[in-house]
């Protein structure tokens, strides 16, 4: 690794630490709230114990305890008294992590002014998710995608977490081998990644748009004034052997993985990853058609640029479905590409239900002709971890 490397890494660090080293505040208790259906279980037992049938997992449903003798609950405008639950459920609901406070003004402001509250200055008003726009809680995130997408994060306590990804945040199915595991901290997360081939060898024909990787590691770090600005540091710490350059670039391996020109020059490549990058997103978290979880993003990823949207669970004339668009429109090796996902939801019965969404994957770019076209067409998958019965 160059020197350089080294120093930013120390640079990175330093400042990191500057950020975690104060102790947190305790968090002043809520009391009027909205619950965020991230938790499908819990709001199903919710209406089964007041008799709603059917029981819709992503109802609305309000807790007001601000007076003792008057605690109620209220789901999809109907109110019932508080203390109707069992004493279980209702400390359930009391501790439960994701609520919209609704003694705050709402205003998608407060994405990048909320900080100004634990200043004691007039209250920010808060966006669709506090959670999501929190930089130490913002990489909670239950849905674990199949390939490509947000990560999948799990919150070991509050905002000290694992996260999992298939594929890069960007990708899109059949695209990449890449692959990674990362711990958060405070807004800090750092981890590894390595290479699974199984993602990218079920595709026969049109590969010189992939992106192939060895392993590394990285490490990124969210600016503490809302969830709107990280930037991270990734490298490549294992060189590609003469086995895998054949594996991924040899036509008789792989087909299509490098298109010539009709003069014997190379007109498309894959990009075989190598060296070290400066990695930032700047996002804005967004609640469009009452998705749980949704932004819009402008990143540069390994010297590419993005611009896109994800959102999770949208809801339109009855249908419930997950919806991700991605163009890269710059990149040093491949060409401009476009990837959308579409999963729908209420497909499955039972507990599949509202847990599992599955749809097309497509990626556009040119294609081995030079046209523009379909270079992948595949089915995707989200699980909605923890949400079943």
């Amino acid at each position: 690794m160059r020197k350089l490397d080294y120093l930013y890494i120390a640079f990175v660090l330093a400042f990191i630490i500057s950020f975690v080293a104060p102790a947190q505040e305790d968090e002043e208790p809520v009391n009027y709230y909205q619950m965020e259906p991230l938790d499908d279980s819990l709001f199903i037992q919710i209406q089964e114990a007041l008799f709603i049938d059917p029981p819709d997992p992503k109802a609305e449903i309000v807790v007001d305890v601000r007076d003792a003798n008057n605690q109620t609950i209220s789901i999809k405008g109907a109110l019932y008294p508080f203390l109707a639950l069992n004493p279980e459920l209702r400390a359930r609901i009391l501790t439960y992590p994701f609520k919209l406070n609704l003694e705050e003004t709402i205003n998608y402001g407060s994405v990048y002014t909320r900080i100004i509250n634990k200043l004691r200055f007039d209250k920010i008003l808060n966006p669709p998710s506090v959670f999501q726009i929190s930089p130490s809680l913002g990489y909670i995130n239950p849905y674990m995608q199949f390939q490509g997408g947000e990560r999948f994060g799990i919150p070991i306590k509050k905002d000290i977490g694992l996260s999992f990804g298939f594929g890069t945040p960007y990708s899109g199915a059949l695209e990449t081998n890449f692959v990674e595991a990362n711990f958060h901290i405070l807004g800090f997360r750092g981890g590894l990644f390595t290479a699974v081939d199984a993602f990218v060898e079920l595709k026969g024909s049109e590969n010189h748009n992939n992106l192939f990787v060895t392993e590394g590691f990285q490490f990124a770090y969210v600016i503490p004034f809302g969830n709107f600005f990280e930037i991270g540091y990734l490298s490549v710490s294992e060189d590609f052997s003469e086995t895998q350059i054949l594996k991924y670039t040899a036509q008789t391996v792989n087909k299509d993985n490098i298109i010539y020109n009709p003069d014997g020059s190379i007109k498309y490549q894959p990009y075989l990853l190598t060296g070290s990058y400066i990695n930032w997103e700047m996002r804005y978290p967004v609640k469009v058609l009452g998705a749980t979880r949704g932004k819009f993003y402008v990143a540069q990823f390994i010297d590419e640029w993005h611009i896109g949207f994800t959102g999770r669970e949208l809801a339109l004339a009855g249908s419930v479905f997950d919806l991700r668009f991605d163009a890269m429109f710059n990149s040093p090796v491949r060409q401009p590409q476009y990837v959308l996902d579409l999963q729908v939801q209420k497909i499955f019965d039972y507990w599949a239900f509202s847990t599992i969404s599955i749809g097309p994957s497509v990626t556009m770019t040119n294609t081995k002709s030079g046209s523009f076209g379909f270079t992948s067409l595949f089915l995707n998958l989200r699980i909605k971890v923890g949400s079943s019965l």
